[in-house]
């Protein structure tokens, strides 16, 4: 299926680390996890996943800004992801 490839994405919202948990906890198409990858669109939260174990100025020093969060967009539908982002981050405001 060429024409339907996924992606990562990466957003910082305001707030830092907790408007992004928030944020994602109210994600309702995309689910959180702890790795990326698969066909369905998963969320992830660099401070409480990959880089837990980093302090918060090594974190930023690797590039990790509070409040990141990463998506990997899987297969299904651009608008509806795209809502689901939108209600998410004003959900968490």
């Amino acid at each position: 299926m060429p024409e339907r490839r996924g992606a990562m994405l990466i957003l910082v919202p305001e707030g830092g680390d907790e408007r992004a948990l928030r944020a994602v906890r109210s994600l309702r198409v995309a689910v959180e996890a702890t790795s990326l990858g698969g066909v369905e669109t998963l969320a992830s939260l660099p401070f409480n996943s990959s880089h837990f174990n980093m302090s918060p100025e090594e974190r930023i020093d690797a590039g990790i800004l509070p409040g990141m969060l990463r998506l990997a967009i899987g297969l299904g539908g651009v608008d509806v992801l795209l809502d689901d982002l939108r209600q998410a981050i004003k959900a968490s405001g």
